[in-house]
């Protein structure tokens, strides 16, 4: 049986992966979903990409075994900054339609001019957080703009991590990732899968995204 550690995308808490989740305890498995700082209910308005990595490494490091760690979007940050602090307890790395940095990245370097303006306009209220946009999850939260701010230092330890897979969703308009997967599925260091879904592939295709999740334990 397996430990998987489920970091989710932007302005979203945990409950985001309660479909995968239940699909996972119900095989055995050990499911954890992480609501990150400033996305539960109490505002973190100065928390930045250090803060949501330290917040995940914590919940790696008090394992008693290897986990698979899981991260959707602008969870790809925290997922890539979490394995190069702690290679050595992470068996796994899944990127579901999510940002895959290198050093000195941000998710701000990274994302597109569309989403870029997404951001701007969501951070007008306080200049500390974003707005969620108006068609998400009513449970979403603003979101802690440093931490879209934030570039990553990267050793490269994070390479080490032996299985790193990524999975392009490519049901939807105006993807950031398409030429990521391209460019990851010609990598021999690589599995890649795509699926014809929306973004948010933990609610839009849970059994298909756990069928990939398995091929990792």
């Amino acid at each position: 049986m397996a430990i998987f550690v489920l970091i989710p995308g932007g302005w979203q808490g945990g409950w985001v992966y309660q479909k995968v989740v239940d699909l996972l305890t119900a095989g055995g498995h050990t499911a954890l979903p992480i609501t990150l700082s400033g996305l539960g209910d109490a505002p973190a308005p100065t928390a930045n990409l250090d803060t949501h990595i330290g917040e995940v490494v914590e919940v790696v490091t008090a394992q008693q075994e290897k986990v698979i760690l899981v991260g959707q979007s602008y969870g790809g940050m925290v997922v890539s900054g979490a394995a190069d602090a702690v290679p050595s307890q992470i068996g796994a790395l899944v990127y579901v339609d999510a940002y895959v940095p290198d050093d000195g990245d941000s998710l701000w370097s990274l994302t597109t001019p569309r989403f870029r303006d997404v951001f701007i306009a969501g951070a007008t209220a306080d200049g500390l957080t974003c707005a969620p946009p108006a068609h998400l999850d009513p449970r979403c939260r603003p979101h802690p703009i440093g931490t879209f701010l934030q570039a990553l230092t990267l050793s490269g330890r994070w390479r080490k991590v032996p299985r790193k897979t990524f999975i392009g969703a490519f049901g939807w308009e105006g993807s950031p990732f398409r030429d990521l997967h391209e460019r990851l599925s010609r990598d021999p260091e690589w599995s890649t899968f795509a699926f014809d879904c929306g973004h948010n592939v933990a609610r839009l295709n849970p059994k298909a995204l756990v069928e990939v999740l398995l091929t990792q334990v």
